[in-house]
């Protein structure tokens, strides 16, 4: 997006003769003219055609010889391992670019993936030149109050599918679900299940698909009951599998669609007094340390949730400057990271 220096306006239409052109009050038009996000998507455009129409000239919100260059990263939250690996990776590339970081965390939380009321306004007002949203859900009206702002902006692991033309970048989660799940197929499971994240969500949808894909490969029998949804919450995750356990016929393995549920899994199976991978195998996703610091170490998906950051910020740097990207959907690839929590099945027996 190209920052104008200049700060004189050409005479023109006032802004009253711009409201009374489309209908709206001088309140209204104003907050159009100054990028307020509290305006109705058929009132915006009224005004926005009006504006057009008799050449009304918008004052410049910032001098750019006079404003470093600087993007908002807006995150779930702050206090887990997966927003620390995407802020080391957002805050690396956007060194390398030169360019200054606002975080916002917690809007996710308070609006259901969406960012707050008035928070667009503030990315107005402190001059950004590009957003990435990480793990948020947007409205159809915010979506368009970026896009008429001309505001560039990246998904980082959107909750759902962005409209057409809208830029994110990912992790491959059905190929993740896939190896996953042939991992324990090849260690001799069959009664394999698994434990997912949100049932709307993209990616826990994705890895779902990858394992029934997997198993109907192998030409193993799915089990509807075999899968269970935890909305990616240890404790949650942990009920579930006592669930799974109280099945006539439980599982011998499970993958986990994130590592902080195989936290869950793992209290699950020692309050029932089984072991891992003994009695049971587990495999997660994400690659998180946790990973690595539970006993057994946890064998799970590594997705490179510190590349996709710095993907995302440099993507972002190229539409800044004008460039639209060939793919709205970028994917970085996904691999199994194999530790010490899965091994054969004890029962061998058909299923």
């Amino acid at each position: 997006m190209v920052r104008t220096g200049s700060a004189s306006v050409a005479a023109g239409p006032t802004l009253a003769v711009v409201a009374r052109e489309a209908g709206v009050s001088v309140p209204t038009a104003s907050k159009v003219v100054n990028g307020r996000e509290d305006v109705a998507p058929e009132t915006r455009r009224r005004v926005t055609e009006a504006l057009d129409r008799l050449g009304y000239v918008r004052r410049p919100r910032f001098d750019a010889a006079k404003t470093p260059g600087l993007v908002d990263l807006v995150v779930h939250s702050l206090d887990t391992s997966w927003s620390g690996a995407v802020l080391h990776g957002v805050e690396a590339a956007a060194h390398d670019a030169g360019l200054e970081v606002v975080v916002s965390a917690g809007l996710t939380r308070t609006r259901g993936g969406r960012p707050e009321r008035g928070w667009l306004d503030k990315l107005i007002a402190r001059g950004s030149s590009g957003v990435l949203f990480n793990l948020a859900e947007l409205t159809a009206s915010q979506y368009a109050w970026l896009e008429q702002h001309r505001i560039p902006f990246v998904m980082i692991d959107p909750v759902l599918e962005p409209p057409p033309g809208v830029a994110s970048v990912g992790a491959a989660n059905w190929h993740g679900g896939v190896i996953a799940t042939e991992h324990l197929l090849a260690l001799g499971h069959e009664r394999i299940a698994v434990i997912a994240g949100h049932q709307r969500k993209m990616c826990s949808t994705a890895r779902v698909a990858g394992y029934r894909s997997a198993l109907a490969s192998a030409g193993v029998r799915h089990r509807p009951e075999y899968v269970r949804h935890a909305g990616f919450d240890e404790g949650v995750a942990r009920r579930r599998m006592l669930d799974l356990l109280d099945l006539p016929e439980p599982p011998t393995a499970v993958f986990v669609c994130s590592d902080r549920m195989a936290l869950g899994v793992y209290e699950a199976l020692a309050e029932r007094g089984l072991r891992v991978p003994d009695d049971v195998s587990v495999v997660g996703f994400d690659d998180l340390p946790e990973a690595r610091w539970i006993a057994p170490a946890l064998t799970t998906v590594r997705q490179p949730l510190s590349e996709m950051a710095a993907t995302a910020l440099r993507l972002l740097v190229r539409m800044m400057d004008g460039d639209r990207p060939e793919s709205t959907r970028t994917e970085l690839s996904t691999r199994l990271v194999e530790r010490s929590s899965t091994a054969g099945p004890r029962d061998r027996s058909p299923c």
